[in-house]
């Protein structure tokens, strides 16, 4: 990952780099996120492992941090005589959008904010030489 802004600009990028931009997310998530949704459907956690060629434990983690992220959604299929699992399909992409963009507002008004400190802390000297 990129050390600066300007670094980070400068670099070619995807869609899919949003997830760690925005949520930090790794390249495995990218990848789950990939097949879960080309599924056009749910999957379980052992048919994800099987398709990224993980262990269980290691699919299950980046399907935690998706879904914590809001990426992905958890439905629970109960068996008919009992006892239950979890699929996980992807969330709405207007909805990851929607959620996307006001975290990049949310994001550019605190620049802002921060670059107005900035200048009313460092224009102060300045003035204040000037006048004398």
């Amino acid at each position: 990952m990129p050390d600066s802004m300007s670094e980070y600009l400068q670099q070619d990028m995807e869609c899919e780099g949003l997830l760690e931009c925005f949520h930090g997310l790794k390249q495995l998530d990218r990848e789950i996120f990939g097949h879960i949704t080309a599924a056009g459907g749910s999957m379980t956690v052992e048919e994800i492992a099987e398709e990224v060629d993980r262990d269980h434990s290691t699919a299950y983690r980046s399907v935690q941090r998706l879904l914590n992220a809001g990426f992905i959604q958890k439905e629970q299929v109960n068996y008919d005589h009992g006892g239950y699992y979890h699929v996980y399909h992807p969330t709405d992409p207007d909805q990851m959008a929607e959620d996307m963009q006001r975290m990049l507002n949310d994001w550019y008004a605190k620049m802002g904010q921060l670059i107005q400190e900035f200048r009313e802390k460092y224009d102060q000297p300045q003035t204040a030489s000037a006048e004398q």
